[in-house]
């Protein structure tokens, strides 16, 4: 499984996403990135023009959400 995690420097749901991403395992084992889109301006781009207002934004192989949604976030652990 490999997903994307766009965040943003002093964003509590960003920290409370890697956090609970963190505890749930999935920093082993799974192949995922980090994005922070104050410095990567493509990358604010891209997940906009998505139709995404507020960060985090997770974007998986067959999924994408935004905020920070700890029943996503267990589901992610499930298909891991």
């Amino acid at each position: 499984m490999t997903f994307t995690l766009y965040t943003k420097p002093a964003c509590v749901q960003c920290n409370a996403t890697k956090l609970a991403l963190t505890k749930a395992g999935l920093v082993e084992g799974v192949d995922y990135r980090t994005v922070d889109v104050s410095r990567d301006a493509a990358a604010l781009e891209q997940i906009k023009e998505a139709g995404f207002m507020q960060a985090p934004v997770i974007i998986t192989d067959d999924d994408a959400w935004s905020g920070f949604r700890p029943d996503k976030i267990a589901g992610l652990t499930a298909a891991a």
